[in-house]
C-alpha cells in the first residue's frame, strides 16, 4: 500500500513523476509503490509460476514492482535472488529513468516480511553468474533489453534451470497477435524458439509482453 491515492498521482507532472531522487524517496518511503513495468495479466502469469518456484532468479529489478508481486506469493521458505547494477541504465531502461538501491531494497523488503529470503546481487547479470551452481525453478530475464545483452543472459543462465523449470523474457513479442514488446527481447526469442527449436525447451505461456518458455522434464 502506498500513501499517496492514485487520484493524486495522476495530476502529478511528468517532470515531477519521473525525478530519479524524488521516485526514490518516496518509493523507498513507501509514500508511492514501484513503478509497475508489467499489466495485470503479466502479474498473474508471475504470481503462478512463483507459487510453485522455491528458488528464483530475476534480472533487472529497477524499482521492485514485478519482485514485490513475486515476493508476496513465493513459498515462504524459498529464496528470490534479484539481480541489478541499479543507476542509469540505456539498454534497460527510457532515457534519464534509474533505480535507486535502498529504496528498491526497502520496498521489496516490506514486500517480503516474513515471506521468502532475499539475496540481493547489486551487479551486472554476466557477473552474477560467475561461478553460479545453484539450481533454479523460475528465471526472469528482464534486464538488459538489447538484443547482445539479452542473449547473453539467456547463454549465461538457462543451463541453471531445473527440469520442469521456467525461463520468463519480458518485452518479448514485439507485432505478435494481441502482444507487445521491444525489438531486442523479441529477436532471440524468435530466433531460439519461434523460427528455430532449442532442443530440450518448449514455449509454455504467452501473455501480453511476456514469453515464458519450459525446460523439458
Amino acid at each position: 500500500m502506498s500513501l499517496l491515492p492514485p487520484a493524486a498521482r495522476k495530476i502529478v507532472p511528468n517532470r515531477v513523476r519521473d525525478d530519479v531522487r524524488l521516485r526514490a524517496l518516496s518509493v523507498g518511503l513507501g509514500v508511492i509503490p514501484p513503478r509497475a513495468m508489467h499489466s495485470e495479466e503479466e502479474a498473474a502469469l508471475l504470481v503462478s509460476l512463483a507459487r510453485a518456484a522455491r528458488r528464483i532468479v530475476e534480472i533487472g529489478v529497477y524499482e521492485g514492482g514485478s519482485a514485490v508481486e513475486i515476493a508476496r506469493h513465493m513459498p515462504r521458505d524459498g529464496e528470490l535472488h534479484l539481480i541489478d547494477p541499479f543507476g542509469k541504465q540505456p539498454g534497460a531502461l527510457p532515457r534519464d529513468w534509474a533505480g535507486t538501491e535502498w529504496a528498491t531494497k526497502r520496498t521489496v523488503a516490506r514486500a517480503a516480511k516474513g515471506g521468502p529470503t532475499i539475496v540481493w546481487h547489486a551487479q551486472f547479470s554476466q557477473d552474477a553468474a560467475v561461478g553460479w551452481s545453484t539450481p533454479i525453478d523460475l528465471l526472469f530475464i528482464d534486464g538488459d533489453h538489447l538484443e547482445p545483452g539479452v542473449r547473453r543472459d539467456w547463454d549465461d543462465w538457462h543451463d541453471h534451470v531445473v527440469p520442469g523449470g521456467h525461463v520468463a523474457f519480458h518485452d518479448s513479442r514485439e507485432h505478435k497477435p494481441h502482444g507487445r514488446g521491444l525489438p531486442g527481447p523479441t529477436a532471440v526469442v524468435d530466433a531460439l524458439f519461434r523460427e528455430g527449436t532449442t532442443a530440450g525447451w518448449t514455449i509454455a505461456h504467452e501473455v501480453d509482453r511476456t514469453t515464458v518458455v519450459r525446460r523439458d522434464a
